[in-house]
């Protein structure tokens, strides 16, 4: 923290190892802002759904009969029994303590004897929904149901990757990399959203995908942008020639507190999101797309190349710190911010920071 007379300060240890400030973020920030449910294409069809786990909360989505798709909690409005588990397809949606029925919209079809209750009124009861948005084929949901929406949580985040990537629409999920990391979410976001570190720690990502010297990361509302061109074609790890614009250029749009969309040079999308499970414990899911998700060699070989020189490499630096943050010797240093900003810069550490200071001190903003 600046204290008005010296440089910028990293956060004290205790936002990353302290149970309590994972508490006060599940409570607020974690249930205050868009994270990722699925992908589109696993809810093709009316009466498909996936249910998945968010801080602490069992949701899940579905298509409906309208092709809208609706985010509800995974409990029934009876006697609180989960409606649904995994990915599946169902006309109705019946949960399996009572059979209480209910409509892809979330609305009661049927209760068993419920006429003979007097005053029991079926069109008044309906599962609880959640947020919901579809963002170029990404399903997100935010537990806040009055929350802005989220071009205007990530200004020009949607109109940039449509330049980037085309082809978006005819996109689907290829593989799920799953990465356990033993540390705080907060400390692998940071690690993701600086370059300070690649030239010693990511020789593949640095001499084989981007051009460090380019390289630069700028907010854009509760986005962090990443911008670079990538390195001579020579250079190159794989063929980047797709026919489309921006083909030799990569960027990142880390959405704010736990997603990121990528596109790799040859305008090659993949993605990271994180689940944060405690204090010191975040799975992190590295997804990888092809047109239809077909089986795609390339795609295929970035996807192996990256969990073996870049994933790999993560994990052990965000580790290392996770246990250096627990040392009664660390105290928090000032960051590296260059005025004109680049790869050498960690002016968007600063600007997480300040975020996630807010977030922990005053969880309701």
């Amino acid at each position: 923290m600046k204290d008005g007379t010296g440089p910028f300060r990293s956060l004290d240890a205790r936002y990353y190892t302290d149970p309590q400030v994972f508490e006060v973020e599940k409570a607020g920030l974690l249930a205050r802002t868009w994270q990722f449910a699925c992908h589109a294409s696993q809810l093709e069809n009316a009466g498909d759904y996936v249910a998945f786990d968010l801080n602490g909360e069992s949701l899940f989505s579905i298509k409906g009969k309208d092709k809208k798709i609706r985010t509800f909690y995974n409990v029934c409005q009876h006697r609180a029994h989960q409606l649904v588990s995994g990915e599946g397809s169902t006309r109705v949606l019946v949960c399996p303590y009572h059979a209480w029925a209910y409509e892809l919209n979330g609305k009661l079809r049927a209760a068993r004897n419920a006429k003979s209750v007097p005053g029991f009124d079926i069109a008044s009861i309906c599962l609880t929904e959640v947020r919901t948005e579809v963002f170029l084929g990404f399903v997100f949901v935010n537990l806040d149901a009055d929350t802005d929406p989220m071009d205007e949580w990530f200004p020009n985040a949607r109109a940039e990757l449509e330049n980037f990537v085309p082809n978006w629409a005819d996109l689907k999920p290829l593989e799920w990399v799953e990465i356990p990391e033993k540390c705080n979410w907060k400390v692998s976001v940071e690690n993701y959203s600086e370059c300070y570190h690649c030239a010693l720690n990511h020789l593949t990502f640095s001499n084989g995908v981007i051009k460090p010297e380019t390289y630069d990361i700028q907010p854009q509302g509760k986005c962090l942008r990443h911008t670079t061109e990538c390195q001579n074609l020579d250079s190159m790890s794989y063929d980047i020639r797709s026919g489309f614009a921006h083909f030799d250029e990569y960027s990142s749009w880390y959405l704010w507190p736990l997603f990121s969309f990528q596109v790799y040079p040859g305008n090659v999308l993949n993605t990271y999101h994180w689940r944060a499970h405690g204090p010191a414990q975040v799975t992190v899911w590295r997804g990888w797309y092809s047109v239809y998700g077909v089986e795609d060699d390339k795609i295929r070989k970035l996807a192996i190349q990256d969990r073996q020189t870049t994933v790999e490499e993560d994990i052990h630096l965000v580790e290392s710190v996770q246990r250096g943050l627990r040392s009664r010797g660390y105290r928090p240093g000032p960051l590296v911010i260059d005025p004109n900003c680049g790869v050498n810069s960690e002016h968007p550490v600063m600007h997480l920071q300040n975020w996630m200071r807010q977030a922990a001190e005053d969880p309701l903003s």
